[in-house]
């Protein structure tokens, strides 16, 4: 017999909508300290979310999305079948429409149950470092199909009221080459189930059930109406365009283009994708969920509003996301997916960049994509290892102060040199700002990192992942473009050599020097504008260079390089060149 809803008076909504972020974090810190792989536990490539009980988020992070995630699993489980104690399993990408959007990616959900009834579900998702596949760490350049990034586990009930099936846990792990690590990866994640369940029917019995529904249905009801007053504050009714572009997909194919169109009236909000380039061989698709745009506006336009919350609320910032089947935003099975990173913040700055259109000019500038790579091999004593790394890059200029430097992805981290040299063959050399890849502008663009790292494994190979270096991070009104990255090999010797930026089966040897480059963010607003005492501090920090300082900011330093030589500067500024407007990219034409 299901409970009566009981409205939610404001202050219990506040109580309420607290607890449940204190739930969502205290999931969080579970899976952080519990984990085995460098990849959740060091690098932080995971989540934990609330869910009502129709599968709408209501506190964590949006992805995956919320419908999606249920449809994939009540297509084989009904929700009237699901009992106390089941969780359910999955990584298939395309069975969850995206919602998963690479095969690491392991999503778990627990229903959650008040006298019988269901009100929640407790969510959490994790990158797993090897479930099979090709190569070691499952993502590779060379994969042309999904197939070939790991074992896909379709939408299952992992644990049956209590009783988990061994049988398949015991059939993932034996696909994985690190088998020990993704036995403790998925006790983390049963045990971050397990908290927010237990939190979640605290909170029902303190409430009811029927008071959280009510809570729930507030809770994202304000923040669809906050989202969709401030969409419609920045658009006006009318079209808008914007194109974005990725270098190569590693098999010959580029450059591939991301085609944007906004289309908004008085009451409706549309994103035509469909003009977007054709799906790739190799593994920069993204099986994008409309969900993705959705939440880059919604996070935009809210940035600054203290009553924010991530929830289903942030998907109304869009009525409609059309996607085009066969396309690289939509591809069809088997497509590869590993490396959907790129595309996936090729869409954040597609994003931003509609933004600018409808604001002209009065957003962020775009960013580069964080660099992946794996390095793997055997140690002295002949066993296996498996770096698979992340590094942080710039991103763009805000038209109020500069971008962030050496920013993996949201809350992810770099890996600290500490941990690497303790946990692999391996002695980093290097670890610091590359200078000069932020956007020259009034507001400078952040910088990416610089990574060098000797090698003391007998032998070693490496993948590598970076993007934006043919098309670079653009500024706006004015701002330059970002620096870009790269990676060398032996930086400096007779047989220094520069990898591919997207490709495998890279071969290093003892005493070999990889030197990772990443890339920057695009400035905002015309270079001279920044005040040279700003552009000395630069210099001084290590992001711009005494060089760049006098060619693009016009700032001419002393002979001691630490102090302004004013008169100079003074001549420099009055010859101010014309800026390299930005609005020239706003258009699908301009760089097709």
């Amino acid at each position: 017999m299901q409970e009566a809803t009981n409205a939610c008076d404001p202050i219990t909504l506040e109580i309420v909508h607290g607890a449940l972020r204190s739930v969502q974090r205290e999931m969080d810190a579970l899976i952080e300290r519990t984990a085995m792989s460098p990849f959740i536990r060091e690098k932080k490539d995971y989540f934990a979310a609330v869910y009502d009980g129709t599968g709408r988020l209501v506190a964590g992070t949006a992805m995956p999305s919320g419908n999606d995630m249920l449809h994939a699993f009540t297509g084989h489980y009904p929700i009237e079948t699901m009992a106390d104690g089941d969780i359910y399993w999955t990584n298939d990408c395309y069975a969850t429409r995206g919602a998963i959007s690479h095969s690491p990616d392991q999503l778990f959900v627990a229903p959650v149950f008040h006298k019988g009834r269901l009100f929640s579900f407790a969510l959490a998702w994790a990158h797993f470092n090897d479930i099979g596949g090709m190569r070691p760490g499952s993502l590779s350049a060379d994969c042309v199909e999904i197939y070939q990034e790991g074992t896909i586990v379709p939408p299952v009930k992992v644990v049956d009221a209590g009783v988990p099936n061994d049988e398949l846990i015991r059939t993932f792990y034996r696909n994985s080459r690190f088998p020990a690590m993704l036995q403790g990866d998925r006790r983390a994640m049963m045990a971050c189930l397990r908290l927010g369940k237990r939190r979640l029917e605290e909170l029902a019995e303190r409430f009811g059930a029927g008071v959280l529904d009510s809570a729930f249905d507030q809770l994202i009801d304000n923040q669809a109406r906050l989202v969709r007053a401030k969409m419609h504050e920045l658009f006006p009714p009318g079209r808008y365009e914007f194109a974005e572009t990725v270098d190569s997909d590693g098999h010959g194919s580029g450059p591939v283009r991301l085609r944007y169109e906004l289309e908004v009236t008085e009451d409706r909000i549309t994103l035509d994708t469909s003009g977007s380039d054709d799906q790739s061989k190799g593994p920069i698709n993204f099986m994008m969920s409309p969900r993705a745009p959705q939440m880059v506006m919604a996070a935009y336009i809210n940035r600054h509003e203290p009553t924010f919350a991530s929830n289903f609320g942030c998907y109304a910032a869009i009525d409609e996301v059309k996607l085009r089947q066969g396309s690289v935003l939509q591809p069809r099975f088997p497509a590869p997916l590993g490396f959907r990173g790129i595309l996936l913040m090729r869409n954040v700055a597609a994003c931003l960049g509609l933004l600018n259109v409808a604001t002209e000019g009065n957003a962020n500038a775009s960013h580069s994509a964080y660099v992946v790579y794996y390095l793997r091999g055997r140690n002295d004593a002949g066993e296996s290892f498996l770096m698979s790394d992340g590094i942080g890059v710039g991103y763009g200029a805000r038209p109020d102060c500069d971008g962030n430097d050496a920013i993996y992805l949201i809350a992810n981290e770099n890996y600290p040199a500490e941990f690497v040299e303790a946990s692999y063959p391996l002695r980093v050399r290097r670890y610091a700002l590359n200078r000069d890849t932020g956007g020259p502008g009034r507001w400078r663009g952040g910088c990416g990192v610089i990574r060098e790292m000797e090698i003391l494994a007998p032998e070693a190979m490496v993948s590598m992942r970076i993007d934006s270096v043919a098309f670079p991070p653009w500024g706006v009104g004015g701002g330059m473009n970002a620096g870009t990255g790269r990676c060398v090999v032996n930086p400096g010797r007779p047989d220094e050599r520069e990898l591919e930026p997207l490709s495998d089966g890279n071969i290093v040897r003892r005493g070999d020097v990889i030197r990772l480059e990443t890339g920057g963010g695009g400035g905002w607003g015309h270079p001279f504008d920044r005040e040279p005492e700003r552009v000395l501090a630069d210099v001084l920090g290590g992001f711009v260079s005494v060089e760049s300082a006098l060619k693009d900011y016009g700032v001419a330093l002393a002979a001691e390089r630490d102090a302004i030589d004013e008169r100079r500067t003074a001549r420099l500024r009055a010859e101010r060149p014309d800026a390299k407007l930005f609005h020239r990219r706003y258009y699908t034409d301009a760089i097709v």
